[in-house]
């Protein structure tokens, strides 16, 4: 399911329950959470995140090593990577930024600015530069949402197809605005809003064939090489 990926690294369960539940407050932000730096290497390998929120102070692998790991494979080396800290003074903070680490956030935090001030780091690694993978990751979703049309044909009753598409239309209302595709954004949007109140079906299927046919014409044009576009 397409969304903003954040994954986050600390070794304290209170503060990734608190990241958790602080990043939960932007629809557009799909996080997973890892107790060590070499839990997120692993999960790095299945799951690639927009963006990795790493502790600093973790026992084994703490937060510079784990980003020197990541910055050694060619896969890993882009992820944006924001180092969570108490030592957050201003020497530590350019020792950290010349690591290649993308900010610093200090803790203690604010829960209700987290959100805000992630979607700032975002902006500041090249939205541009994330681009490309969250449009791989939209035709995957393109490709989800077909089967559940599929089913929606054989049963429009289907309760499982119905909240599929609903998790999906809601991550992409969130998210894909941010990457410059607004019009896939407003018909997720409007698809959302009729899969959460009572729709006829050939509503909802009028809905989810815009949405396909936007992502179905991004993909195209990706697909176009600059010199013929």
């Amino acid at each position: 399911m397409t969304g903003l990926r954040i994954l986050h690294v600390d070794d304290e369960p209170d503060i990734r329950e608190v990241v958790e539940l602080s990043l939960g407050l932007d629809p557009a932000f799909t996080v997973k959470s890892c107790a060590s730096g070499g839990d997120a290497l692993a999960t790095v390998a299945q799951w690639r995140p927009d963006l990795i929120l790493c502790d600093v102070m973790m026992p084994v692998m703490d937060g510079p090593a784990t980003l020197a790991r990541l910055r050694l494979s060619p896969d890993t080396a882009r992820i944006p990577v924001v180092f969570m800290t108490a030592r957050a003074q201003a020497r530590e903070m350019e020792h950290f930024k010349s690591l290649g680490a993308t900010g610093v956030i200090a803790k203690p935090f604010d829960p209700m600015t987290l959100a805000t001030f992630v979607r700032r780091q975002l902006h500041t690694a090249g939205i541009s530069a994330l681009r490309d993978g969250f449009l791989q990751r939209l035709r995957a979703d393109a490709i989800a949402l077909a089967s559940c049309k599929s089913a929606l044909a054989a049963d429009p009753a289907d309760p499982g197809a119905h909240d599929q598409i609903g998790s999906f239309a809601h991550a992409l209302a969130g998210a894909a605005g941010i990457f410059g595709f607004d019009l896939i954004g407003a018909a997720a949007g409007a698809l959302e809003t009729a899969i959460d109140k009572p729709a006829v079906p050939a509503e909802i299927g009028r809905l989810l064939d815009t949405l396909l046919a936007l992502i179905d014409d991004e993909w195209q044009r990706a697909m176009v090489p600059a010199g013929n576009a």
